[in-house]
């Protein structure tokens, strides 16, 4: 009996495992998912506020006109990946690009004023910071503009449109002032109507069979508007020969041009210039001879408490 016992026990221990082997083939242990889920391309339309980096104010702003020379540099790798300040990802092998106060997206053209290669690229971030430069391109904008090498261009940029929005969308609408503006119309009153009589005497016309119309056709893909980056380099005419200068101000006034160079010293001087009808005096050090020098110049001047001091190219 006591052997039997036993022998009864181990059949049942055994089936108890068999079980147990059944209930595991019919339900396997879940293999956890270590995959990174990369978030969508979700930029938004912004201005922004106004920020201050390294001392410095900048003042976001809707910019329509404009219009700018300066020192382009680019940023790489260490960027990949990460949130541009409108929210998409940046992406080296993209058309895009960083400045400091332009709205985000836009797009603006970039023309390199040392071999008249000329592209249109995507802001939709925030930078450069490094005083004297005016836009950081993405690499593929570098080296589409032949920048990579040396790490820095004379550039001019100016705006061209809002951009398209992640995904292909339309960019947001530029409601006109005068719209904007507008005093909403009055509402009207309500309007009675009854449906009118046959007039005796007059023929009725039997009513119109209308024929069956076929199908429409789908809607052919949008076209890539011209104002978007498409990666075409245009050779545009530039300049022989262009030169650096510091400037500190410009003024329509020749009595504030000459109370900020007297505060200023050193080899600074006064340039006119006419625009629009009206006469610029620009406060200045110039010109010089290599980006480098352009930089040494510009640290000095910012030294003096210059905040507004940027490197310009002209001829």
């Amino acid at each position: 009996m006591l052997l039997s016992g036993h022998f009864h026990k181990g059949l049942v221990i055994v089936g108890l495992l068999l079980l147990a082997g059944c209930a595991g083939a019919r339900s396997p242990q879940q293999v956890e998912d270590h995959t990174v889920q990369v978030p969508a391309n979700a930029g938004v339309y912004k201005v922004g506020n106004p920020y201050q980096i390294d001392n410095v104010w900048y003042y976001p702003r809707e910019q329509p006109d404009y219009d700018e020379t300066g020192i382009a540099s680019w940023y790489g790798p260490d960027f990949y990946g990460k949130y541009t300040a409108n929210g998409e990802l940046y992406d080296g092998n993209a058309l895009t690009a960083a400045h400091r106060t332009l709205p985000m997206p836009v797009n603006v053209r970039v023309t390199n004023l040392d071999n008249g290669k000329s592209i249109i690229v995507r802001v939709n971030d925030r930078g450069p910071y490094a005083r004297g430069r005016i836009i950081d391109l993405s690499r593929h904008a570098a080296e589409l503009l032949d920048v990579v090498q040396s790490g820095t261009a004379r550039v001019r940029v100016t705006y061209v449109s809002r951009a398209d929005m992640g995904g292909g969308g339309p960019p947001p609408p530029e409601t006109p002032p005068e719209i904007a503006n507008a005093l909403p119309a009055k509402p009207a009153g309500k309007v009675d109507s009854s449906a009118l009589g046959i007039v005796p005497g007059a023929v009725v016309a039997p009513p119109v069979k209308l024929a069956t119309l076929p199908a429409p056709l789908p809607a052919p893909p949008p076209p890539v508007a011209a104002t978007e980056p498409t990666g075409q380099v245009d050779k545009v005419p530039v300049p022989g020969v262009t030169h650096l200068y510091v400037q500190v101000g410009a003024f329509s006034k020749l009595e504030n041009a000459q109370r900020l160079m007297r505060s200023i010293g050193g080899d600074v001087h006064i340039s006119s210039l006419q625009r629009g009808g009206q006469t610029l005096y620009r406060v200045r050090t110039g010109p010089l001879a290599s980006v480098q020098d352009a930089d040494s110049a510009l640290a000095r001047i910012t030294g003096t408490g210059s905040g507004d001091a940027q490197i310009v190219v002209d001829q």
